[in-house]
C-alpha cells in the first residue's frame, strides 16, 4: 500500500498537513516494512493561501491520485480536509512518532496492514 505522510528535511514528521513544503510517499508491506520511500517538495505551505480552500484540495487531491495513495498518515488533518479525505475513501491513520518512517510504519501495523476502514 502507498502512504503519504508530511515530512521535513531531517525526515521527522512535519505537523501542517496540507500546508506542508514535502512529502513522502512510501510503499508499504502489511507488516509495516517500507519498500520504497519517495519525498516529493509540493509547497503546499507556500500555494495554501493561492487560491480558495477548494482549490487547494483539489491540488492535493491530484497529487494524491497521481501517486497512488492508499491512506494518509498525519499529526492533524484540518475538518475540511478530513472531509476530502473521507469522500475519497482514504484513511487518515494517526503519527506517532518523530520519525517519518517509523510513524508510517507504526500506523501500518496498528491498523492492521490494510488501513483503517
Amino acid at each position: 500500500m502507498n502512504l503519504m505522510i508530511p515530512v521535513r528535511p531531517d525526515a521527522t514528521v512535519e505537523p501542517r498537513f496540507g500546508k506542508d513544503p514535502m512529502v513522502a510517499v512510501a510503499r508499504v508491506d502489511p507488516d509495516g516494512t517500507i519498500q520504497q520511500w519517495d519525498t516529493f517538495q509540493v509547497d503546499w505551505d507556500r500555494l495554501h493561501d493561492l487560491g480558495n480552500e477548494g482549490s487547494h484540495h483539489a491540488r492535493i487531491v491530484t497529487f494524491l491520485r497521481d501517486h497512488g495513495v492508499d491512506a494518509v498518515v498525519a499529526t492533524h488533518v484540518g475538518a475540511g480536509m478530513q472531509r476530502t479525505l473521507t469522500s475519497m475513501g482514504l484513511p487518515m491513520l494517526p503519527s506517532t512518532r518523530t520519525d517519518a518512517r517509523a510513524s508510517v510504519s507504526a500506523a501500518v501495523i496498528a491498523a492492521g496492514g490494510k488501513g483503517q476502514q
